[in-house]
């Protein structure tokens, strides 16, 4: 039901709250992690400032803050994409830009600069894809391998070094992916709970539509029977009926509005549920419904228009015989109504229209809902004297019939009600 809290909408909030709190955890421990391995990078890049005036030592390091503060975004870009969107499709354009911040200071700071080509190394695991990415990363070790042969360093120092670049790449590759898995999977839990609470709400709107609804449908009919069988001139009588009929009404267009937020309709099944409600009250019914698989939607309008065109038949005229076919030629399906009761179409039609043009339900809704989907409907006598209501549809293209699944209001309109 539209606007309906549920029992456990309460505490859907801090459900909420509680799913948001595992990825953006994650979020923040990565990122406290890749700063604090920046922040030991740059530490060794302090610790051998060049030799020399003290004031060009601090010009030159005030002159590397753009540099530093250049590489630990574009590292953050790079771990964590949803901080900069904008940029997602310049990923390859920003990782070039990181191997020139990285390998372009080597010039000047030399060994000091060590702790930077780990953070590439990461880097190129995340933006390229495999087996390009891997290549990239052994070209990083390769390459940082070949400065640090070029600034003195032997063999034991370039193996520790390998391996210390090799495991901040791979530390900062770990950790980006685990933050983003973790979101992934408060998102697939997220999606299992709302499948959960729209399959338990279709199984409530089953159980309601069973139990209650033709129940309350042949309670409805029943006291329209007797309400013609009471003489008109016990007219206590007729106002009890009539308060029973308007009460009986109310429930089924309740139980009704409860059930079809969730609940699919089938034309062939309301036409052989119409022929034994018309039988139940003695009028002779022929049905005929050959249209084969429909979409779900003009299925339910289809069958919407049916039952209340039988509504209207047992409320407004004096029939003794019903016809109901439908059958569908290429693309068009034709669905029609007749009695050789006294119709009120006009009437019938104006009322709808008027009293309930806000969206509510009966003959009126279902032609808007039909003109919607570019059908039309049409009521009136025809030349025989039979009363006849007429649904026409053109089929779209892609009309293969869908999944049953709960429909919203917006999509399949309101409720249709006796």
């Amino acid at each position: 039901m539209q606007g309906t809290s549920l029992p456990g909408d309460a505490g859907s909030d801090s459900a909420r709250h509680r799913d948001d709190l595992a990825p953006r955890l994650a979020v923040v421990i990565t990122a406290v992690v890749l700063v604090g391995y920046f922040c030991v990078a740059v530490t060794y890049v302090v610790d051998a400032r060049p030799s020399g005036r003290a004031l060009d030592a601090a010009l030159l390091m005030l002159a590397l803050l753009p540099v530093l503060a250049a590489l630990l975004g574009l590292q953050l870009t790079h771990s964590f994409p949803g901080l900069a969107p904008r940029l997602s499709g310049a990923r390859h354009w920003t990782l070039g830009l990181q191997a020139l911040l990285t390998f372009l200071p080597f010039a000047v700071f030399k060994h000091a600069w060590l702790g930077m080509p780990g953070f590439l190394a990461g880097s190129s695991l995340l933006v390229l894809p495999p087996p390009l990415s891997w290549v990239a990363f052994a070209a990083i070790m390769g390459c940082t391998d070949v400065l640090l042969f070029q600034v003195g360093f032997g063999w034991g120092e370039v193996a520790y070094t390998t391996v210390s670049t090799a495991l901040t790449g791979l530390v900062v590759f770990g950790l980006s992916r685990l933050s983003g898995l973790v979101a992934e999977v408060s998102r697939s839990r997220a999606e299992l709970a709302r499948l959960a609470v729209a399959q338990e709400r279709l199984r409530f709107a089953r159980d309601l539509h069973d139990l209650l609804g033709y129940s309350l449908s042949t309670i409805t009919l029943k006291c329209e029977l007797v309400h013609r069988l009471v003489p008109p001139e016990n007219s206590r009588a007729q106002q009890e009926l009539a308060e029973i009929l308007q009460t009986s009404r109310q429930a089924l267009a309740d139980v009704r509005a409860v059930a079809s937020g969730y609940r699919m309709m089938s034309l062939s099944a309301e036409a052989g549920t119409a022929k034994s409600m018309l039988a139940a009250v003695g009028i002779s019914t022929t049905a005929e419904v050959d249209c084969g698989e429909l979409p779900d939607l003009v299925d339910t309008v289809l069958a919407s228009v049916l039952r209340e065109g039988l509504t209207n038949v047992l409320r407004h005229s004096n029939a003794e015989h019903c016809t109901i076919e439908a059958r569908r030629t290429d693309r068009t399906v034709l669905l029609t109504l007749t009695n050789d009761g006294v119709g009120k179409p006009s009437t019938i039609l104006r009322a709808d229209s008027a009293d309930r043009s806000d969206g509510g339900s009966g003959i009126g809704n279902l032609k808007v809902r039909l003109e919607n989907l570019g059908g039309r409907l049409r009521a009136g006598v025809r030349d025989d004297g039979r009363f006849e209501l007429r649904a026409e549809l053109e089929l779209p293209v892609d009309s293969a019939p869908e999944g049953r699944e709960r429909g919203s209001e917006d999509e399949y309109g309101p409720a249709v009600t006796a």
